[in-house]
């Protein structure tokens, strides 16, 4: 009977435990994510539940054989599910290419690269890294146009501080001013400008 508790309190847990790990050191920036790399997830993941395993799922092919993705009109997906203490979490990914766009006909290495980040979220439906994920699924904000980015340039032309001005320079050139925080970056512009006119 105490075994049995303990199992269950250890299912309870294991989410818990596994959310606590920080691994934030081990994540990449791309675009606009932030991603943990499938080989520190697995490291982490075994550290806690040593006895967790996953499987990759195989699709049907016309002639009989297996192959490790499916393919529809959408796209190519594959599917990978984690058991971690008897608890199975399914993760469906999308074959995606380096811009995050889908991909009509994948090579083996785009598969793999996408069962590997596959691999990755269906082991944080487990806890570990989940908030990495956060806002992943959220819309982007439309880029602003050449108008508003010469707009922008033009403010940080008369701003006088060298890494403010550079500091507005660079998020207009690599694409963090967007359609949703352009008027505040203007607005904070210009208030920069008119702060640096009162102080001399």
């Amino acid at each position: 009977m105490e075994d049995s508790v303990v199992a269950v309190k250890k299912k309870e847990n294991t989410f818990e435990q596994l959310n606590r790990v920080d691994v934030s050191k081990f994540t990449e920036k791309k675009g606009q994510f932030n991603y943990l790399s499938w080989a520190y997830a697995v490291r982490e993941l075994l550290k806690v539940c040593p006895d967790a395993t996953w499987e990759v799922h195989l699709f049907d092919n016309a002639d009989g054989t297996k192959k490790p993705y499916m393919k529809d009109e959408t796209g190519a997906y594959v599917q990978v599910s984690v058991d971690v203490n008897g608890i199975v979490r399914t993760q469906v990914h999308p074959v995606l290419d380096h811009r995050n766009a889908p991909i009509d006909n994948p090579t083996s290495f785009q598969i793999n690269t996408s069962i590997q980040r596959c691999l990755a979220k269906a082991i944080a439906l487990h806890g570990l890294g989940l908030y990495i994920f956060a806002g992943e699924d959220l819309p982007e904000a439309d880029p602003i146009d050449a108008k508003q980015a010469e707009e922008l340039n033009a403010l940080a032309d008369k701003i006088k501080d060298k890494k403010l001005r550079d500091g507005v320079y660079n998020a207009v050139s690599q694409g963090k001013v967007d359609a949703s925080n352009f008027e505040a970056c203007k607005e904070q512009c210009n208030k920069i400008i008119k702060e640096e006119k009162e102080n001399g």
